[in-house]
């Protein structure tokens, strides 16, 4: 193994992170945004009303994506293991 493959499998690491990370995290952000936009024209400033729904949104696009990341997640780490078992 050089440097090479081991930046090859980081990078592919952090791509299947960000790839599998994402729809959640973007929910989040979505549904952030949406609540501080109500907070600012509502002037409601409670703090606990931005998490729950963001809890929400991300337990629901987890459920919903959840067979997408969990393919990534398995196609990751088929490659690291045929890799292992190649001896890289």
């Amino acid at each position: 193994m050089n440097e090479a493959d081991a930046l090859g499998i980081v990078h592919s690491a952090i791509w299947t992170i960000l790839v599998a990370a994402g729809p959640a995290v973007a929910a989040a952000m979505l549904i952030g945004i949406l609540v501080a936009l109500f907070q600012a024209l509502t002037q409601i400033q409670e703090v606990t009303l931005t998490f729950v729904p963001k809890i929400v949104a991300v337990l629901v696009v987890a459920a919903v994506t959840g067979s997408f990341m969990g393919a990534q997640i398995m196609a990751f780490t088929e490659e690291i293991y045929g890799r292992i078992a190649s001896g890289f």
